[in-house]
């Protein structure tokens, strides 16, 4: 018997018949005598349609209000779900995050659970016998302070699931969605994409903060640190690869051949807007006093630009921030204005970053060199560059992402053995 930790994304609870579906896959694993716990997203779709209501309410919106909005999606499907699992024979109840409950910070929409008490779930899950309960839990939620609502940010429903095998002490934790592994890149944008039967954490945390909508960044961080055991597979087909394995596992690095290519994936997050501040004073703390208020907004800054100051006494500052939190970055700064001493404010929301990632440039020079080169020859200009030991991530104009992705796909030798010549 082993205990193991189903999730299953928005895709797949997309309507009563997808959710038969989940029911039936979740009928397979209690059958065979585990105990489960099935963390689920809310219908595709949902969420966005509630976001939109919440901006349409207020383009400066109440993170907390927010929260209680957004959450309601994922209520509904564990509700459903366990009503499905009931109708198969299947004992079952869901399990709202309050109830367990899932402890988080106070950082309403990107909240960070902290605690989770899984005592009274590990008893309903356990009785044994045709008593053995299926726990259903919505994602994407927890309790913060105050016992108000708190979401974990987008695609929170894979951290749920992570932090539910690590405090449940789970064998393994699938993650189902639409897609049957992880790719070299998006296979939508490049059809010659090839499957990863494995990939590091380290790698998978590169790719996920880059844009590679397979995981959400913080769930493969947990992953890593609690040593969970990770799979993402498909929700939709069985399909496996020449050694009889489905999707594509999360492992440590010691798991993993590295003999193989020098890059691991291309990743594209279409998700930032680019901000310049003019004329900065170049004085100490000038820009502190730019991202500090940011900081205390629960505004995320990814790559930051500066630069140097000559003769002139200022400097122009650069920096991304999520698409969706433009808005409030813009009156974060406007109302700093004086305090920041820029002259203008210029946003761009029209721009894409696109990354490069594989723990063999760890041992190879060379590969910030061939991106630069590859995108010049096809004539899109870098705007904003950042690196790491296993990435290199650029920020170009937005109409040039596909053409980007595909060139750097087959510029490191990444496309499948069917590429056209």
């Amino acid at each position: 018997m082993a205990r193991i930790v189903m999730k299953f994304g928005g895709t797949s609870m997309a309507g009563i018949e997808r959710i038969r579906n989940v029911a039936q896959r979740v009928k397979h694993e209690w059958d065979q005598g585990n105990e489960v716990a099935v963390v689920v997203s809310a219908m595709a779709g949902e969420t966005d349609r509630l976001v939109n209501f919440c901006r349409e309410a207020s383009s400066l919106y109440d993170p907390r209000e927010y929260d209680v909005v957004v959450s309601s999606g994922e209520q509904v499907t564990s509700g459903l779900l366990a009503i499905a699992l009931q109708a198969i024979g299947v004992p079952a109840r869901s399990w709202m995050g309050w109830q367990l409950p899932i402890r988080t910070s106070d950082g309403h929409a990107s909240a960070r659970i902290e605690a989770i008490e899984t005592d009274s779930l590990l008893a309903a899950m356990g009785e044994g016998g045709s008593g053995r309960e299926v726990a259903v839990i919505p994602g994407f939620q927890g309790m913060a302070l105050g016992d108000r609502v708190a979401t974990l940010g987008r695609g929170g429903s894979d951290t749920s699931a992570v932090a539910m095998a690590a405090a449940m002490k789970a064998d393994r934790c699938d993650i189902y969605t639409d897609v049957d592994g992880v790719y070299t890149t998006d296979p939508r944008i490049v059809p010659r994409a090839q499957k990863l039967s494995k990939v590091t954490y380290e790698e998978m945390l590169e790719l996920a903060s880059v844009g590679a909508k397979v995981l959400q960044t913080r769930s493969v961080g947990l992953a890593m640190k609690e040593k969970v055991r990770v799979r993402v597979l498909s929700s939709f087909d069985d399909i496996r690869d020449e050694d009889g394995h489905r999707g594509t596992l999360i492992v440590g690095e010691e798991e993993v051949n590295m003999e193989r290519q020098l890059i691991t994936g291309i990743a594209h997050d279409k998700n930032e807007a680019k901000i310049t501040l003019t004329e900065v004073s170049d004085r100490p703390g000038a820009v502190a006093s730019i991202f500090t208020p940011l900081a205390d907004a629960n505004i995320n800054v990814d790559m930051i630009v500066q630069n140097v100051a000559h003769t002139t006494g200022s400097t122009d500052v650069t920096f991304t921030v999520p698409k969706a939190e433009l808005a409030r970055a813009l009156d974060v700064l406007e109302k700093g204005q004086e305090a920041i001493g820029y002259s203008k404010l210029i946003h761009d929301p029209k721009v894409t970053k696109v990354s490069v990632v594989g723990v063999g440039m760890r041992s190879h020079a060379g590969v910030a060199a061939a991106m630069f080169k590859t995108l010049g020859d096809r004539g899109i200009n870098i705007q904003a560059i950042t690196t790491s030991e296993i990435k290199v991530s650029v920020l170009i104009e937005e109409d040039y992402t596909e053409l980007a992705v595909r060139v750097l796909h087959t510029a490191y030798g990444l496309d499948g053995p069917d590429a056209a010549e």
